[in-house]
């Protein structure tokens, strides 16, 4: 009998609840489906396969070296300042082609000159102070040892009041174009025995190939753990070591 005696506001009041809790109900439900499917869907990915690093890495000696010496000083005139870089040079191609190096693995460069301005707070007062010439020599050879000989050797050269800036020689691998799909190879190896050995540890085992990316080449001075994203090439020493990674990721059972 009471509920004939509601008022229309009172029954359009509990329409809405129940409509919103309804509805409430019905989006939660929804939710909860979708969520369970994006969740197995992860989950499938996740485990029909398995991405693995594979590695492998070699010694190599450098076979070819260039070495560049650049002979530099100043003087009160551009004349005289040329002509005693010109003398250096002679000297110093001297040093190398009585140590052994071939005359036509030389390479002079040109004879650069600049004026050595004066400046007072940072201001050029328009007065040169004196003139600067420089001069490099090249050397190019596969004999690297005895490049390396004469680069320990050079600072008699300099104690006679030669003045060189030594850069140090930079040894170089010709080989690498033969080496680098042997890496390749061994290190797609060593990723395969990885995945084989995961997946046999929890019971599975490994399906198709799916996907390799190769990544570069890193040749570092022996024992180096140092690497770059973008491949390194030390130039440093003889000896070197040349590693290789690949990622690769297969199907798994």
């Amino acid at each position: 009998m009471s509920q004939l005696n509601e008022s229309p506001i009172i029954t359009v009041e509990r329409r809405k609840a129940v409509t919103i809790i309804v509805s409430s109900v019905i989006i939660a439900l929804a939710l909860g489906v979708g969520l369970t499917k994006v969740g197995t869907g992860f989950a499938t990915r996740a485990g029909n396969g398995i991405t693995v690093t594979g590695s492998a890495k070699t010694t190599a000696s450098a076979d070819n070296v260039v070495w560049t010496l650049s002979v530099n000083l100043s003087s009160p005139t551009v004349a005289a300042a040329v002509k005693k870089v010109d003398s250096d040079v002679a000297a110093l191609s001297g040093y190398l082609t009585s140590g052994g190096i071939a005359a036509d693995a030389l390479t002079l460069g040109p004879v650069s000159t600049y004026a050595n301005e004066e400046y007072v707070n940072g201001n050029a007062t328009g007065r040169t102070l004196s003139y600067r010439a420089q001069r490099d020599v090249t050397v190019r050879t596969k004999d690297v040892q005895l490049v390396s000989k004469l680069s320990q050797g050079i600072g008699e050269l300099l104690q006679t009041g030669i003045n060189v800036n030594n850069y140090g020689p930079q040894y170089y691998i010709s080989n690498l174009p033969e080496l680098r799909p042997q890496l390749m190879s061994e290190a797609m190896q060593d990723a395969k025995f990885r995945a084989e050995s995961m997946t046999k540890a929890v019971g599975g085992s490994l399906g198709a190939l799916v996907n390799v990316k190769a990544g570069p080449i890193q040749i570092t001075t022996p024992d180096s753990t140092m690497t770059s994203d973008y491949g390194s090439y030390d130039t440093s020493t003889i000896e070197k070591t040349v590693s290789a990674t690949v990622s690769v990721t297969f199907n798994t059972n």
